[in-house]
């Protein structure tokens, strides 16, 4: 194995063992299975099966219900038995956290459980405890005894289970010695898997989950290289973002994380949090999987790597030099494709971000107004914002009467040729591996020496994302430090699966360091088609209504490098998915939080629907709402509790208080 996968450049599915969950087998290559989790009252027996059916019916190929104390554990069986009646036999899976009687029982019931070792044994009470190797001993040996019951209880009823770290629940103990890193929840996992190994119980899946997806996609790939080199073998792998949010947020950091791990064939079942109804996260599952349900055979093979310039387990961006606002330690540029527009006037600007006020004449700049544009062949005739610059052919550069506002881009080949070029700025572009030639060194040593060139990376090659990534590093190990932008083209149709492709493809890069820019666009029927029929999803909602195109692909750059954590520019919402234990409707408080908090750039709000979860798994929030009880709130900055019980009716409003007392708020314009 190389690193974490088989192969950086050839696309191929990690070979993980079989595991078997009431039928449905999982792993060893086979197909990457969809799920999704209630959000009902588990006591609820009829909303259960009625919400599980609709999710089945979606596609979902496992239904996760929460169990958090023994009586609904036991009324698992219940749904059970109503849902088989019905004609229903998709796998059930328990979820459980503090319970381990709870476990028990349901593992004689459903076909799976899931713990989550930071709180099935461990205590979670943010305190730093400083252990002996004698002290953390005596706690793997309290764990063993409290733990290997459930093992046993699942050998002999043939249980799956899931071992599901998740980053903002790691307990006390594990963060004294490992910190809040994803080594340490590596370390969660692999301490009851080899509890499981030494019991002879193999019928296993782990997972990695956290709201960072960069913590996230770190975490699962330790956890291969960790398991591979002390077992020889891997366990398939549940993927998710936990906490990720509602709409197009929510499904651009699932995709970012997801489909970071899913690009390298890390991955054997996906679930996408979202704080929607279950029903609908099935669709974004089918977007993300079906991507690699056909071999990506048919392009030209990338060249093999031989040594790896960058850590895939840590975060440190490549090393560039400034170019403009480009490259050193400037935030990642954001480039619009005008040049599907029939024409291009002021207004045409508002759609990324510009809006032009004819009675001042002047310009209001939004903070996620695109940095450039490119237009292809045409010069506008109407004076632009100062922070704008236009991104042109280099015919129609020579002819533009401010040349310092406007910048030629060329190809590779026409780049080394050209006898006009910018003295200050020249886009070049690569097409990465799409044929058996690859840029020879005399094209990099061009590159490498001009500190005007910015390189625009893109690939037709069927495996995009490695063959952009090869070139990456191809660029490390020549030394070419020039700027890099990533243009990533979608010929999918639907809103979805256009923000799943560019979050993928883009964010993969982004997550590992890579790029100072982005760029996306569509081939020209995918953009006729999202004209003419508007940004449909693919599960029929239209949470873009009304936008343009252009503002949606606008949108989506800024989201992506929001997820990714490598350019902020809004409030982020950690929001988890809503199940059985959740105190408030999770969906109506978000959107009333969001609604009043929207506007206060780089703020990070964690929305969480109850206790069980709320202070471990909001992470690294700058403030946080959790249901504490039926009707009450406890706030919290940071991961101190500020205000407890506090009444739901006027909660949004202490939220803001408390905004306000931190310095934190600023008044909406």
């Amino acid at each position: 194995m190389q690193l974490y996968c088989d192969s950086l450049t050839r696309y191929s599915r990690l070979k993980t063992r079989e595991v078997n969950i009431g039928g449905l087998l999982l792993g060893n290559f086979h197909p990457i299975r969809m799920q999704t989790m209630t959000t009902t009252d588990t006591m609820d027996t009829l909303a259960t099966v009625e919400q599980s059916i609709r999710c089945i019916e979606a596609g979902a190929e496992l239904v996760r219900i929460t169990a958090p104390s023994k009586k609904e554990a036991e009324n698992l069986l219940l749904i059970k038995n109503e849902l088989r009646k019905r004609g229903y036999h998709t796998p059930l899976v328990a979820d459980i956290h503090f319970t381990p009687n709870a476990a028990e029982i349901a593992a004689r019931i459903v076909e799976k459980v899931r713990v989550n070792p930071g709180n099935y044994v461990d205590k979670k009470k943010f305190e730093l405890i400083e252990y002996t190797d004698a002290d953390y001993a005596e706690e793997i040996d309290r764990i063993r005894d409290k733990f290997t019951p459930l093992v046993r209880i699942c050998k002999e009823a043939g249980t799956a289970m899931r071992i599901g770290t998740n980053h903002g629940s790691l307990s006390d103990r594990i963060m004294s010695r490992y910190g809040d890193t994803p080594m340490g929840m590596v370390e969660s996992a692999m301490e009851f898997l080899r509890i499981c190994r030494y019991e002879s119980f193999h019928n296993i899946v782990l997972s990695m989950k956290a709201s960072n997806p960069q913590v996230m996609v770190q975490a699962y790939r330790l956890l291969i290289q960790q398991m591979d080199a002390e077992f020889g073998e891997c366990y398939p792998l549940h993927l998710g973002v936990t906490e990720a949010g509602d709409g197009e947020d929510g499904r651009v950091k699932s995709a970012a994380g997801i489909g970071t791990l899913l690009e390298d064939g890390i991955g054997d079942t996906v679930r996408v949090s979202l704080t929607e109804d279950p029903e609908l996260e099935i669709p974004v599952c089918r977007d993300l999987v079906k991507r690699y349900t056909s071999p990506r055979t048919g392009s030209a093979p990338i060249p093999p790597i031989e040594k790896v310039p960058y850590s895939p387990f840590s975060y440190r961006r490549r090393t560039s030099f400034e170019v403009l606002n480009m490259g050193a330690g400037h935030v990642p540029v954001v480039v619009a494709d005008l040049s599907h527009l029939t024409e291009i006037t002021p207004a045409s600007l508002r759609s990324v971000g510009y809006s032009y006020d004819a009675d001042t004449d002047k310009w209001n700049i939004s903070d996620t107004a695109a940095d450039y544009v490119f237009t292809a062949n045409r010069l506008l005739d109407f004076a632009l914002p100062g922070t704008l610059r236009v991104i042109v052919n280099p015919d129609t550069w020579q002819q533009a009467p401010d040349q310092e506002k406007y910048c030629p881009i060329f190809d590779i080949n026409s780049y080394s040729s050209a006898t006009s070029r910018s003295t200050a700025i020249n886009f070049v572009m690569l097409d990465c591996y799409n044929d058996d030639k690859a840029v020879d060194a005399s094209g990099l040593s061009l590159l490498r020496n001009d500190p005007t060139a910015v390189i625009c990376l893109s690939s037709t090659n069927e495996h995009a994302m490695p063959a952009v990534r090869r070139m990456f590093m191809e660029l490390m190990l020549q030394e070419v430090n020039n700027p890099v932008i990533i243009i990533v083209d979608s010929q999918w149709k639907t809103t979805d699966e256009h923000l799943i492709h560019y979050a993928t493809e883009a964010g993969a890069l982004l997550l590992d360091g890579f790029g100072d820019g982005v760029c996306f666009g569509m081939g020209k029927a995918s953009y006729a088609e999202q004209t003419a029929h508007g940004t449909t999803t693919t599960s029929g909602r239209n949470y873009l209504e009304n936008s343009s195109v252009e503002q949606f692909i606008n949108a989506t750059a800024f989201s992506i490098l929001q997820a990714t954590r490598t350019r902020i520019s809004k409030t982020e919402y950690i929001s988890c998915p809503s199940c059985g234990r959740t105190l408030f409707d999770l969906q109506e408080t978000t959107a009333k939080i969001r609604s009043v908090t929207h506007h206060l750039k780089g703020v990070k709000i964690a929305i969480m629907g109850c206790i069980v979860n709320g202070p471990g798994e909001m992470a690294d929030a700058d403030f946080g709402y959790v249901g504490s009880g039926v009707g009450k709130i406890t706030l919290y900055k940071g991961k101190e509790v500020v205000k407890r019980n506090v009444a739901s009716e006027v909660a949004v409003q202490e939220l803001i208080n408390l905004l306000k007392e931190y310095d934190a708020w600023v008044e909406p314009a």
